[in-house]
């Protein structure tokens, strides 16, 4: 491929699922939202079911179908003979609403999951279908604002006391003391909405209370289950999601620290913006806090139960003002790029690179301005240098 066709622009997609934000990316791209759709993500790589589009036209015209007409050129040869695609999809998200509770198959299950359900004849966009495809799906998230999330079950100690704290919960301390996190984790998720009415109702009653006093703060699981029920009259069907925000540690990030999550480790978004940079794929095991298929068996058959100590990434400064965010995957990486007072920044890409620009603005190789929302696609072998006047902040995604 020529050189000069292989630094050119991207515009990404918007997905308007029900828990996003409706302002967060509309300002960041600089477009109107007059109906106030919600927009929870902007999705920038070569998914087939939103492909990002490629702005010159003699290019081609989205990333999906350039990469299938030359991806030895589009991805490089190495990387197209491991992955055989683009194995990474780079996404903005605002999280207005709680998102499921949900744990990642290992690439192997996802593979013998995949064939599974294939072989069992259930189609691929059926509500009760586990696999989409044979990947697994780590992902890494870097936060664009003060960023909550559940990550991972709590340390022995921690969730002990948690137990002895919730009166209601009480009744579990022995179980979990004798048999450990997967038989309390079994225990309330396989109980039916009636039981878990019953269990979870003085509960919740208590902490909208509590949120209402001012007496919790969103370091507290209370203020996230009575955010739960904010807006309704009457409280009924409670999710049994609720018991993982009590079990689980609640991560706050600041902006610039990152997190990573792998395959077995629950987690789950509960409020903020951030870059996500993930594996190729759409395997979900869900265990609550959505109207989603949820499937009890699958979820423990894959969850790691133990308690972790959460891990918070500051970043490792590789060369004046780029931070890596290291991730234990081939998969994808990500740095973060500062560039001020003419400060230059040059590179090589040896794979397939998105830049997004979430602040300021940028000239790449004196000739293409980027501004803030705006996105660029490197080709392998593209030689390149971004210099900013004022300050720019960026995101670049590779492999």
């Amino acid at each position: 491929m020529e050189a000069s066709h292989k630094i050119f622009k991207i515009k990404g997609c918007i997905q308007h699922y029900a828990w996003g934000g409706n302002t967060f990316i509309p300002e960041m791209l600089g477009i109107a939202n007059t109906d106030s759709a919600p927009c929870a993500e902007y999705w920038l790589g070569a998914h087939p079911s939103a492909s990002a589009q490629i702005l010159d036209h003699e290019i081609g015209s989205t990333l999906n179908e350039l990469i299938k007409k030359d991806p030895t050129a589009a991805l490089g040869t190495n990387i197209y003979q491991e992955f055989g695609e683009l194995p990474y999809l780079l996404k903005v998200l605002d999280v207005k609403q709680m998102l499921s509770i949900q744990v990642h198959p290992t690439k192997k299950e996802a593979e013998l999951g995949f064939e599974r359900e294939e072989a069992a004849g259930i189609p691929i966009n059926a509500p009760n279908r586990n696999y989409k495809d044979r990947n697994h799906k780590p992902e890494v998230m870097v936060a664009l604002s003060d960023f909550w999330l559940l990550h991972g079950f709590k340390e022995k100690g921690l969730l002990e006391k948690t137990l002895g704290d919730v009166p209601e919960f009480n009744i579990l301390l022995p179980l979990f003391k004798r048999d450990g996190y997967q038989a309390l984790y079994q225990f309330v998720m396989e109980m039916s909405v009636e039981e878990v009415n019953s269990f979870l109702m003085q509960t919740v009653k208590r902490e909208i209370r509590h949120k209402r006093e001012g007496t919790i703060t969103k370091s507290d699981p209370g203020w996230w289950v009575a955010k739960l029920f904010e807006g309704e009259d009457t409280i009924s069907n409670i999710d049994k999601g609720v018991f993982s925000i009590y079990f689980f540690n609640i991560v706050n990030a600041k902006p610039g620290e990152a997190v990573f999550q792998g395959a077995g480790l629950p987690h789950a978004y509960l409020e903020g913006q951030n870059i996500e940079l993930m594996a190729n794929s759409d395997n979900v095991l869900r265990g609550g806090l959505t109207p989603k298929y949820i499937d009890v068996p699958e979820l423990m058959k894959h969850t790691l139960f133990e308690g972790i100590i959460p891990q918070i990434m500051n970043g490792n400064e590789i060369r004046t003002g780029e931070k890596n965010y290291p991730c234990p995957v081939s998969d994808f990486a990500i740095s973060k790029i500062d560039l001020n007072n003419n400060m230059s920044y040059t590179n090589q890409s040896v794979s397939m690179e998105i830049l997004l620009v979430t602040g300021g603005g940028a000239v790449l190789n004196n000739s293409m301005a980027l501004k803030k929302g705006e996105a660029v696609c490197l080709l392998p072998g593209a030689t390149y240098t971004l210099i900013s006047s004022g300050h720019c902040t960026l995101f670049k995604a590779f492999v």
